[in-house]
């Protein structure tokens, strides 16, 4: 008799388009709204505001490891509030952009709605060689105290580690954060020298801080943070990506690759599909949440790309408001044909907003659950 696979190598045979013994159940989360819901309708606190990527045991979520590796803003801006009345509050946040922001609703910071964003901290180069003063490699707060204990723990690890934290590096992503979506959009033509330097500033960081770490772990993945896409199609368009972007993203998963890191993902919301053959020869392997209202239909995508790219998400979480039969068909219509293609691993589409039902919830799961075991 077989021995079981452990959750690493489910993992990455899974991602490799290889048969596993059950697929990894993963989820992202929910909102904290959705959470103080679920407490109300009767969810025991186990389940409740965990890291879900991490694992989640009282769910029967499977365990990631995430390296915590620090690349953000050091040191951050001040938090400081420029205007506020009953219902809006005006603040500059640590990354140092001005947003307006709804009062109303807000529980542990997450807001029932996007903020408004009304500046950002770099305006031109002078800024921008400010702000590159806060994105020091060498610092050593970028690593934890802990982190050689961290890496004789990895070494016998039976679970997938990802380098870095989720959602915390992208290359558009971090040009929107700097500079703003529609700020960025025009520079691409007003001035590319700059959005060069920037990227090239970017990824330069980027690999000397997470050097270390290469050198002394084996990584299973690495994940690109990005949300580069609305409903109607992406906001940077293929040759801007070619121009700009590609060159970086080839830098970094080659690097990687040398490093033994074999599968990259990128995380975007909305419908960037025009991007998907430029991802897949920049070295991306995996994309994901698969947003159901942009159209990401996860059938459709592996009709398109074969096994030249391994998908994640793509379950309607607009379905789970609905009824049982509802979330059944949902499921039923996509997991199992995509299982049977292989290269998949089902999860709703984002997180799990407050309109679901503790019910639904948990009725999700079980299908869920039925679906993915034993494959």
């Amino acid at each position: 008799m077989e021995c079981p696979m452990n959750d690493r190598e489910r993992f990455n045979r899974i991602l490799r388009f290889e048969p596993v013994d059950k697929v990894p159940n993963y989820e992202l989360g929910g909102w904290p709204q959705t959470f103080s819901r679920w407490a109300s309708e009767g969810m025991r606190p186990d389940g409740c505001h965990r890291n879900w990527f991490e694992g989640e045991p009282y769910l029967g979520l499977a365990p990631r490891g995430f390296a915590h590796v620090n690349v953000a803003m050091l040191p951050v801006f001040d938090y400081e509030v420029l205007e506020e009345d009953e219902r809006y509050i005006t603040a500059r946040n640590c990354v140092g952009i001005v947003t307006k922001a709804l009062k109303e609703g807000t529980e542990d910071g997450v807001r029932m709605s996007m903020d408004q964003y009304l500046a950002h901290p770099v305006t031109d180069r002078k800024s921008f060689e400010a702000i590159k003063k806060r994105y020091d490699p060498t610092a050593p707060v970028r690593y934890p105290l802990w982190w050689d204990e961290l890496v004789r723990m990895w070494k016998t690890r039976d679970y997938p580690l990802c380098l870095l934290g989720n959602g915390t590096f992208g290359l558009y992503s971090q040009l929107r954060s700097w500079v703003g979506t529609e700020e960025i959009s025009t520079l691409f033509y007003d001035d590319p020298a700059l959005v060069e330097e920037m990227l090239d500033f970017n990824t330069d960081f980027l690999l000397a801080t997470i050097e270390k770490a290469l050198n002394e772990v084996q990584f299973d993945y690495f994940n690109f943070f990005e949300d580069l896409a609305g409903k109607g199609g992406p906001l940077v368009s293929p040759n801007l990506f070619r121009r700009f972007l590609m060159p970086q993203y080839k830098r970094i998963t080659e690097r990687m690759r040398k490093a033994g890191i074999e599968h990259f993902w990128v995380d975007s919301d909305g419908d960037p599909e025009v991007l998907i053959p430029l991802w897949i020869e920049s070295g991306i392997t995996c994309f994901w949440p698969l947003e159901q209202a942009s159209g990401m239909d996860p059938r459709r995508l592996r009709k398109e790309y074969g096994k030249d790219l391994a998908l994640a998400g793509g379950l309607d979480k607009i379905e789970l408001t609905k009824d049982k039969k509802a979330i059944e068909n949902e499921l039923r219509a996509k997991i199992p044909p995509m299982l049977d293609s292989g290269g998949y691993i089902p999860h709703l589409d984002h997180c799990f907003p407050p309109d679901i039902s503790y019910e639904n919830f948990k009725y999700y799961m079980e299908v869920k659950s039925q679906l993915i075991g034993g494959r």
